[in-house]
C-alpha cells in the first residue's frame, strides 16, 4: 500500500499559473480537445509538467521569457530528452505565443492529439 503523497507543490503551481497557462487550461481542461484527458501540474520523475495527457503520451509546455537564458535552454533540452525517453512526445510553446495566437496554439495541440 502507498503512503500518502505530499501535493503541496503542485497546488503552489496551481495557484502561480500564468496568463498562458491559465488560458490553454481552459481549453484543455473536461476533455475539451477530443474527448483527451489533460492534467496540469503532474509530477513525471523529477519534473512538474505544464499539462499532460497520460493516454496519448503528449506533454505540453509553456515557457516565459526567463527560458531564453543559455543555462535554462540547456536543462530545458536535457529534461525534453529525459522525457522522450521515457516515450513522450514533447510541445513547446512560448506563453506570448499563446496569448497572441491561442488558435494556431491549439491546432498545433490538435494535430498532434490527432497523430497520438
Amino acid at each position: 500500500m502507498r503512503g500518502k503523497q505530499d501535493h503541496s507543490t503542485e497546488r503552489a503551481l496551481h495557484r502561480q499559473q500564468t496568463d498562458a497557462e491559465l488560458l490553454i487550461w481552459q481549453c484543455l481542461r473536461g476533455r475539451r480537445l477530443h474527448e483527451c484527458k489533460f492534467r496540469r501540474q503532474h509530477r513525471v520523475g523529477p519534473f512538474y509538467l505544464d499539462f499532460v495527457c497520460l493516454e496519448i503520451g503528449l506533454i505540453i509546455e509553456l515557457d516565459g521569457s526567463q527560458r531564453l537564458e543559455p543555462q535554462q535552454q540547456h536543462a530545458d533540452e536535457l529534461r525534453t530528452l529525459y522525457l522522450e525517453k521515457l516515450g513522450y512526445r514533447v510541445l513547446r510553446f512560448w506563453d506570448d505565443e499563446v496569448l497572441r495566437d491561442t488558435d494556431a496554439v491549439l491546432e498545433e495541440i490538435a494535430r498532434e492529439v490527432r497523430a497520438g
